[in-house]
Parts: C-alpha cells; structure tokens; sequence
C-alpha cells in the first residue's frame, strides 16, 4: 500500500499534535483509523470480487470445452450407430424392416382392488363399541344432542 517507515510515522504524529492540540488527536485518530479500516474492506472487496469474476470467466471457459467435447462424443456415437445400422441392415436385408417396426404388446388395464377411502385397523370393531371407541366423528350439535339428559315421563 503506501511505504511509510517509523521515523515518518514520529514526524506526521508530532505535527497533527501541533496543529490539531492535544484534546482533540484522539478523536482524530480514531476518524482516521476508522477511515483507513473502511478502505482496507473496500480494497477487499474489490480484490475478491475480480478474483471471482476470474474464476467464473475460467469456469465458462471450461464449460463451453466440456460442452464441445460432449458434443463430439455424441457426433461421433449417433456416426458410429448410423454404419452399425448400416451393417446390420446390409447382413440381414429384410431383418432391418422387422427391426424398426416391431410390435409391442401392451398389457391391460387390471383394477388393483384398493379402496383408499376404507380405513383398516388392527382393533375388532366389537372391541370398540364395547369399550366405547369413538369410530365416527360428531358435530358440536349431534354430540349436545347425544349427552343431554332425557326427561322422564
């Protein structure tokens, strides 16, 4: 950054102490150690930041390579089944024709037999309304009407 020695750091302390008094360097001091704190973050930020546009400039670089290579790959893979084809169709004459179109059988539809809607538990129903199991849910209204007290006659 800049090349200040010892003896030049003394000279520039003796004259803000003349020229700012003795009450107020300290304040000064702190202002311009806050000012230099604040530059040295900004220097490294900007040195990260082109360091990570240089990488991201490399990473472009080496995507576009892996991608050009991926297509070579894939160029010479379709070349080398079209002969492959080529060759079969030759040796075989009349097998190309069937390979192309070879029919496929589809099996039918078969309902699996689920019922997603019923629900299974492990617990006997007679075991629920013996022991009082709620299996239904109640609304506020149908569960005043089931515990109110009956009037006798």
């Amino acid at each position: 950054m800049i090349d200040i020695g010892l003896s030049k750091m003394a000279l520039i302390g003796v004259v803000a102490l003349i020229v700012i008094g003795p009450e107020k360097l300290p304040r000064v001091a702190r202002t311009v150690g806050a000012l230099l704190g604040k530059a040295q973050r900004y220097v490294a930020d900007v040195k990260s930041e082109v360091n990570r546009s240089m990488e991201l400039d490399e990473l472009k670089k080496m995507k576009d390579t892996v991608e050009n290579a991926a297509r070579d790959v894939e160029q010479s893979i379709q070349t080398s089944a079209s002969e492959f084809e080529k060759d079969v169709a030759q040796a075989s004459g009349m097998a190309s024709a069937e390979l192309q179109e070879p029919f496929t059988v589809v099996p039918a539809y078969r309902h699996p037999g689920k019922n997603w809607r019923l629900k299974k538990g492990a617990m006997p129903q007679w075991y629920k309304a013996r022991s009082g199991v709620r299996t239904k849910a109640l609304s506020g209204a149908a569960r005043v009407a089931r515990y109110r007290p009956q009037k006798f006659h």
